[in-house]
């Protein structure tokens, strides 16, 4: 029987049928292209595919529930939770604390809802509710709250709030142990460092607001136009932007001085894409006669509430004193969001959102106080050596007897060994990362190289996760028409000139039978029925293509020297632009304008183009006219774009299509060549469009532009209607030809990325570019690998749908991710969890349509659920966010600006400097800060424990060993130098650790600073600290007021070898540290020798140094002794190691 049962949940035969249904309709809906094979994978008549539909963290009957149901189903059945006592000991009481915190937080600063608003042309006074200031602010304190917060974030670092405490201790006198200078100078020192640092840093944030708050812009009154600064912009106002401005608020586009109706603007700062966007202004606006027939009008814009997308709109605008009222429609293409450069005229906008309402301030996070890795795990141990000095203070007082105030006696321990804590550590440390910080701005090899945040080198050497943006960081964004292909015959670079010389016969063999024809009667048109003859030879096939080309884009030639002038006619304008030298074209995508920049290479010259007709320049230098009848966009959903153009001069009409090879290989004619060449071009890293064309007749133009017009005002379900007439016509389409473009890379972006996986860092790439753009460049810069395979997750809208593709993927072994930003944010709305934990198993992740906020959210999904170090590196005001929320944030200088250079805790000029940035600086400053931190500590153990053994011997007093200027001196003049001298050391060479990036990959595991080589330090200071206390006693007992000295020698000579014995790579400035911590000792002990007396006798008389006794060889031998008693069997241990188990850079090195 028990065999019988089955492993997966019992359900009803109709629930089967019911969710197969479901999943069968969901698949059946991809139509006949990827997604019909994929419902293959989904069929469910054997076990084994059932049992990989088993869902991830919920049961399935899940599926049968309706979409609102999902909300409230359980997010884990599997493990249940720990309540009670444990629940609280492990983390509870952190989310108790937590929720209370943001429970006070959001009572006092509650948010206003958004909400969407009506908006009075040039009439802000009517605006129903009060909105935010205009203004930017990007400082992190103002006036008040600069000293409390600054020493908030130093002392909520238990180490540094410990130096606080026992410092203020000092005040007590009954608790005094030494001067106040030897705890006040050395914390008064890293504070005032701290807040100048900060306070700079504030200044130059309040600098760049002010200066980006206070620019003027001219704005449309009644009475004319007003100077206003950028921060007294209100909702409501007409706002006038000239080109090459930025717009200082969110607005709708009213006008322009474009003729065309239409501007173009730059987008860099707000979603990375440095190529231009072609902006419509509203026509009711733009067809009036002058400006000030503005406040003519009664009309307003309803625009829907705040948010986050920067891709998408919905409003309408509305013209009250017509008749009947004139509704018109508002999408992304009317919209001019701040933080944007008009590109092109002077545009006019009402302003809709403004402050931190806008796209750009909701997409940007506020700035976080980065702390590295290594000051947390150092804050960790020093919270373990104060419960060590707690524990130790109680044994002495419990060894006393608790005899007398022995509350007393036990607060005068905690202060007697509170240099197990060493209080120079956070001085060191410090000081060390202000020398990271200027190595890496001084080396040669990386020039350029700016340190902004001074507190995280040692993050550099720690990263597991690199999430880089693609435009400009990656990419040049330049792109280059590599490869055209006819079927039979392909054209690379080398062999455009027969392109040219093709085109060039094919057009004047057409111009000379068009003057034939001329001289005698017209003929009439019969291009459909002759074109298959003309077709079979090369150059009419070549001809077609091109002329394809050249025509189906969205591509906007410019030219400078004429545009702002506006009075000439069409005609004077055309004839000068076919000789300006200064044409550039301008589209929502560089692969168009390389495109368009090709067929002016071979001859074919787009000359001019408006919302109506586009003009050619022909080899011959003729002009061809087309009128544009139909445009239909790109979209991520169709992966094509197309044209309807009619020929003014022969009146044929044809429809132009491109596309992606998965869009156009169903649409195409049957043809046996198309897939293998694209899988060729895509192998060597090329961009493939595939190229097609349909000839109509007037005919079936007219029948199309009914049901098409008819589809565009139906209010219901519009954009598949849309979608089906327009499919109605992409059939059976002319194959033309297929072609390559290449997107140039950055300089060494190959091995720089290869040296980064070497090193065991995974990268992930977070772009706001289309999906196949970014597949490609994962491609060509072979952050996916060619033996990979590529997943590319299914565009998903429900839980069902994210379930399924989730499943599809946790099938997939060792292969890339591609998913979009839509689909992400669907499966981290129910599945957060399991698509990270899936997507960190993959070698490699793309994310395309990124908003900045989603790329930030990417950063702390991998914080949260890995807990591994995150670095995001970017170019662009988009990504901004990502570089903020990352542990190590890298910003480039590029062609986008310096915003993200600026916000950056480091700044590059190239790419490819971020192999060395890492594999060597990174490297070089986690290993030194973890020898430097351990030395400091092992420094502040020895002396601690000295001082143990002396109170124990005797009687447990409280009484100090060394006093004033010794302790002091012990941590700064006698041994900082040799210390600090550290930061110098080096494991191997650079050129070694560039080849060898594999070293890097220990460093993640933090075997430098770990609890088990803090151990080690521990040990070896208990056994140095008790050889030079019981030696010192034991040797000199008859010279027992000399024991202070004679410890003390003993103690720096045996500080000064533990740095010799720690050192790596010698550096003549570690020598020269050694000896000159020596010589300063030595002098020490000539003029100051009333601080070498016995603690216990000095209280009473004050018993000073002998200096003809520290000269005799009984004294040197003695010391030498002890010396090498606490110093030689580390030696040989480190040797025996070292022979026996070396370490990876010693077997390089060697």
């Amino acid at each position: 029987m028990a065999d019988q049962i089955p492993l997966y949940p019992v359900r009803s035969a109709a629930a089967v049928a019911a969710a197969n249904r479901k999943r069968a309709a969901y698949y059946n809906a991809a139509g006949p292209g990827p997604g019909a094979a994929r419902h293959s994978r989904y069929q469910l008549e054997d076990e084994s595919a059932h049992l990989d539909e088993m869902p991830l963290m919920m049961s399935e009957e899940g599926f049968e529930n309706d979409e609102g149901d999902y909300h409230t189903l359980p997010r884990a059945r599997v493990t249940q939770r720990r309540r009670g006592l444990e629940w609280f000991v492990c983390g509870g009481w952190r989310l108790l604390c937590a929720s209370c915190c943001d429970w006070l937080i959001n009572i006092c600063q509650r948010k206003k809802e958004l909400k969407a608003r009506t908006v009075w042309l040039g009439c802000p006074e009517k605006c129903e509710e009060k909105h935010p200031r205009n203004s930017i602010k990007n400082q992190k304190y103002n006036v008040f709250t600069f000293i409390p917060g600054v020493l908030y974030e130093q002392f909520k670092f238990f180490l540094n709030l410990y130096f606080l405490v026992v410092s203020c201790s000092q005040f007590v006198p009954a608790l005094k142990i030494g001067y106040l200078y030897t705890y006040w100078a050395p914390l008064g020192f890293v504070l005032t460092v701290i807040i100048m640092r900060e306070a700079v840093d504030e200044f130059r944030r309040f600098q760049r607001d002010k200066e980006v708050n206070a620019q003027l812009y001219s704005k449309l009154t009644v009475r004319g136009q007003v100077q206003v600064k950028s921060s007294d912009i209100q909702v409501g106002d007409l706002i006038i932007v000239e080109k090459n401005q930025r717009i200082p608020s969110d607005m709708v586009f009213l006008r322009t001085s474009e003729k065309a109706g239409s501007c173009f603007i730059r987008t860099d700062q707000l979603d990375g894409e440095t190529d231009w966007k072609l902006k419509v202004a509203v026509s009711c606006t733009q067809r009036l006669p002058a400006l000030g027939d503005l406040f003519s009008i009664n009309a307003y814009v309803y625009a829907q509430k705040p948010q986050l997308d920067i891709h998408s709109f919905e409003g309408t605008f509305t013209r009250e004193d017509s008749d009947p009222p004139i509704h018109e429609s508002l999408s992304i293409e009317n919209t001019l969001w701040a933080s944007t450069v008009v590109a092109s005229g002077t545009v006019i906008g009402v302003v809709i959102y403004t402050g931190k309402e806008t796209r750009s301030v909701m997409n940007t996070s506020n700035p976080k106080n980065k702390v590295g890795l290594l000051d947390l795990e150092l804050n960790q141990l020093t919270k373990a050596l104060f419960l060590a000095l707690v524990a130790l203070s109680v044994v002495m007082v419990t060894l006393q007897g608790f005899v007398g105030p022995w509350y007393r006696n036990l607060f005068r321990f905690l202060l007697l060994f509170s240099y197990i804590i060493p209080i120079s550590l956070r001085v060191n440390l410090d000081m060390g990362k202000a020398a990271y910080g200027w190595m890496i701005m001084k080396d040669e090899n990386i020039p350029g190289t700016v340190v902004r945040t001074s507190t995280i080198p040692e993050e550099l050497g720690r990263l597991v996760y690199l999430l880089t943006d693609k435009t400009g960081t990656l990419t040049r964004n330049e792109m280059i028409f590599k490869r055209l292909h006819l079927g039979t015959v392909s054209y690379g670079t080398d062999t455009m000139d027969e392109i040219q010389s093709h085109l060039s016969s094919s057009y004047s063999q057409m111009h000379s039978q068009a003057a034939g024809n001329n001289a005698s009667s017209p003929p009439p048109r019969k291009g459909p029925s002759s074109a298959p003859k003309v077709r079979k030879s090369v150059s009419s096939r070549i001809h077609e293509a091109v002329k394809a080309i050249a025509l189906c884009h969205n591509v906007t030639p410019v030219y400078e020297s004429w545009a702002g002038v506006t009075g000439e006619t069409e005609v004077a304008e055309a004839d000068r632009d076919f000789s300006d030298e200064n044409r550039t074209y301008q589209a929502s995508s560089p692969d168009e304008v390389a495109l368009v920049q090709w067929t002016e290479s071979v001859g074919l010259t787009l000359v001019s183009r408006d919302l109506a007709c586009m003009q050619l320049k022909t080899p011959g230098g003729q002009i061809l006219t087309f009128r544009i009848l139909q445009m239909f966009p790109f979209t991520s959903e169709s992966k094509r774009m197309g044209v309807i153009v009619r020929d003014e001069s022969t009146a044929e009409i044809t429809f132009y299509m491109k596309g992606a090879d998965v869009a156009m290989s169903s649409i195409v004619q049957y043809n046996d060549w198309l897939e293998e060449e694209c899988g060729n071009m895509a192998r060597e890293g090329l961009r493939t469009l595939v190229v097609a064309k349909r000839s109509l007749t007037e005919e079936q133009y007219q029948d199309f532009e009914s049901r098409y017009s008819q589809a565009k005002l139906s209010l219901h379900d519009r954009t598949l209607k849309v979608a089906a007439v327009v499919e109605s016509l992409e059939r059976e389409m002319e194959l033309l030809c297929l072609t390559g473009v290449e997107d140039q890379l950055q300089a060494d972006v190959r091995p720089t990325l290869e040296m980064l996986r070497n090193a065991g860092i995974k990268i992930w790439m977070l772009t706001g570019d289309k999906l196949e753009t970014a597949t490609c460049i994962a491609k060509s810069s072979h952050l996916v690998s060619r033996a990979q395979d590529i997943h590319v997750f299914r565009q998903v809208t429900s839980r069902g749908e994210a379930h399924l593709e989730l499943n599809a993927l946790r099938r997939r072994q060792d292969c890339a991710l591609v998913i979009s930003g839509d689909s992400l944010e669907v499966c981290l709305k129910y599945y957060e969890h399991e698509l990270v934990e899936l997507a960190c198993q993959c070698p490699a992740v793309v994310c395309c349509r990124c908003s900045p906020t989603q790329k930030a959210r990417i950063v702390t999904l991998l914080q949260q659920h890995t807990g591994r170090r995150t670095c995001a590196i970017g170019d662009g005001g988009n990504d901004v966010s990502m570089i903020q929320a990352a542990d190590c944030g890298i910003g480039i200088e590029g062609k986008e600006g310096k915003q993200a250079s600026l916000a950056a805790d480091f700044s590059i000029t190239q790419f490819r400097h971020l192999g060395r940035l890492l594999v060597v600086h990174g490297r070089n400053s986690y290993k030194r800060s973890a020898a430097l931190g351990q030395l400091v500590m092992h420094r502040g153990l020895v002396i601690s424990t000295m001082q143990a053994v002396f109170s124990s011997v005797f009687y447990f007093a409280s009484v100090p060993l060394y006093q004033g200027f010794l302790m002091v001196g012990y941590a700064t003049v006698y041994t900082m130098f040799p210390v600090f001298s550290l930061v110098l050391d080096q494991d191997v060479k650079p050129e070694m650790a560039m080849l060898y990036p594999e070293l890097y990959k220990d460093l993640t595991k933090g075997r430098s600073l770990s609890f088990k080589t803090f151990l080690i330090w521990v040990l070896i200071s208990v056994y140095q600290g008790g050889i030079l206390m019981y030696g010192a006693l034991l040797l000199f007992e008859s010279e027992f007021v000399h024991v202070v000295a004679i410890s003390f020698t003993a103690l720096i000579l045996t500080e000064l070898l533990m740095v010799a014995l720690t050192v790596r790579t010698w550096h003549w400035l570690m020598v020269l540290a050694e000896f000159l911590s020596l010589g300063c000792y030595v002098a020490s002990l000539i003029f100051l020798n009333e601080y070498f007396g016995n603690g216990c006798r000095r209280a009473s008389s004050g018993a000073f140094l002998d200096v003809a006794f520290i000269t005799t060889l009984t004294f040197l031998w003695k010391v030498s002794a002890i010396t090498v008693v606490s110093c030689l069997p580390l030696y040989l241990l480190k040797y025996l190691k070292r022979k026996l188990s070396p370490p990876s850079y010693c077997k390089l090195a060697s």
